[in-house]
């Protein structure tokens, strides 16, 4: 059960890392509808990388935390 929970936290901080990446550079005013024309560009290659990315490391942190709900 440590080897998962040791694995749980780390896939926490890999997930918010890659949160913070996609974010990064963005700014505020994008967040309050001053971002503008920016929401209809086509996403490159590594942004679409890491929205992949976080969608995968999203879903193995949320089979890593119905594992360790299973109790032992």
């Amino acid at each position: 059960m440590i080897i998962f929970q040791i694995l749980e936290v780390i896939i926490a901080a890999l997930l918010i890392a890659l949160i913070l990446m996609q974010n990064q550079g963005s700014g505020l005013s994008g967040s309050f509808g001053g971002g503008g024309g920016e929401f209809y560009r086509s996403k490159r290659s590594i942004e679409k990388l890491l929205v992949w990315g976080t969608v995968f490391v999203t879903v193995m942190f949320g089979i890593v935390s119905l594992v360790l709900l299973i109790p032992r």
